[in-house]
């Protein structure tokens, strides 16, 4: 329900189906924190997490960069929390788990 979300989504996919595509894609991260939540099959999910949120920066970073909070440094932050999914994951969660 921010517009500019909306703006961002029309920018990248056209603004005839921005409106029902920013719904669809906010149902989609609804969906992804009931499956974060789960714990089921968290690997999959944080590699997924990792490749959308990369995926979607990058696009966002070379087609709609006037629309962004930060600009180009979206990106920036972007990848920074790719790398703490990454590190929480399969280094952190990894250890934990050696010892127990």
């Amino acid at each position: 329900m921010v517009p500019g979300h909306e703006r961002i989504v029309a920018r990248i996919l056209g603004d005839q189906y921005a409106g029902i595509l920013t719904k669809v894609i906010g149902i989609a991260e609804i969906l992804m924190a009931i499956w974060i939540v789960s714990g089921i099959k968290t690997r999959l999910n944080a590699l997924l997490q990792i490749l959308i949120i990369t995926a979607m920066n990058i696009l966002e970073f070379f087609l709609a960069p006037d629309l962004l909070l930060w600009g180009r440094l979206n990106l920036l932050f972007a990848l920074l929390f790719s790398a703490l999914l990454y590190w929480n994951e399969f280094l952190l969660h990894k250890k934990i788990i050696q010892q127990s």
